[in-house]
């Protein structure tokens, strides 16, 4: 920086973190996988299996078809109870589950890709900003001379 700089730029923490490449990333789903012990790696890589599994629309289908074994006996009960147990604890519970799940990882690759176009949107306007305290600090030496130039040309003119 020079000596006449009319603003003293001091960068944060974060700003000055980042230039020196010492930040991570957006954070990522695996970052949040717990890895203190061999039970909850374990549990964690059980769930996310299951979840993938159960989380297609070919799950979907497959319960639906399971669901439809049981329709039958539901209609020829003639009970309106019996029924609407079958469609609300066997059809739409069976199906809406993989289909929520097919939904929801949607989702959240649509927000994982909004979360890295967001950081490195953000990483340009830093830099950006960074370009900009550049060119100020390059502009207040520039004015700085003129003001010496202009003190000078005051001083002789005066004498």
């Amino acid at each position: 920086m020079t000596e006449n700089a009319i603003y003293n730029y001091e960068p944060s923490h974060r700003t000055r973190r980042k230039l020196a490449g010492d930040t991570p990333g957006p954070i990522k789903v695996a970052d949040q996988l717990p890895t203190e012990t061999t039970i909850q790696r374990f549990n964690a890589w059980l769930a996310v299996k299951v979840t993938n599994g159960v989380g297609t629309m070919w799950c979907a289908y497959a319960f639906a078809a399971l669901a439809l074994v049981s329709l039958p006996s539901a209609i020829s009960s003639h009970s309106p109870i019996v029924l609407v147990s079958w469609i609300s604890q066997t059809f739409l519970q069976l199906v809406l589950l993989s289909v929520i799940i097919v939904g929801q990882n949607l989702l959240a690759t649509a927000a994982d890709k909004r979360s890295e176009a967001t950081f490195k949107d953000a990483d340009a306007v830093l830099h950006e900003a960074v370009m900009i305290q550049e060119h100020l600090l390059a502009q207040d030496g520039v004015l700085a001379d003129l003001v010496g130039r202009l003190s000078r040309l005051e001083a002789s003119s005066a004498s």
